[in-house]
């Protein structure tokens, strides 16, 4: 059975830091492009960044980039989202997804997490 589980969300005051963290099972983590995407209450889906299977390279929407970072470890099949200065806008569900492709078409993913709530708020 594939299995995505997000954790580390939580309340944080702006300004703050969370690490999210998703542990993958029940497919070849190693060989699947990783994405966070994150959804709002009330909007659609955001595509948040990107982390190749092979070469590690990452991407990033243009509302994260410079305060979050992604990584992945590939011996504790865990993909990772190091959250930093975050801000009110920030708050959602955090999603992870698997496949090499990345952005806000649900469908495209081969595999999705259930979500870790993040609120910014003071």
């Amino acid at each position: 059975e594939v299995q995505l589980v997000e954790s580390g969300g939580g309340l944080v005051q702006p300004g703050g830091s969370l690490r999210l963290s998703c542990a993958a099972s029940g497919f070849t983590f190693s060989s699947y492009g990783m994405s966070w995407v994150r959804q709002a209450p009330g909007k659609g889906l955001e595509w948040v960044s990107y982390i190749h299977s092979g070469s590690g390279s990452t991407s990033y929407a243009d509302s994260v980039k410079g305060r979050f970072t992604i990584s992945r470890d590939n011996a504790k099949n865990t993909v990772y989202l190091q959250m930093n200065s975050l801000k009110p806008e920030d708050t959602a569900v955090y999603y992870c997804a698997a496949g090499s492709y990345f952005g806000v078409s649900a469908g495209r993913y081969d595999y999705w997490g259930q979500g870790t709530q993040v609120t910014v708020s003071s």
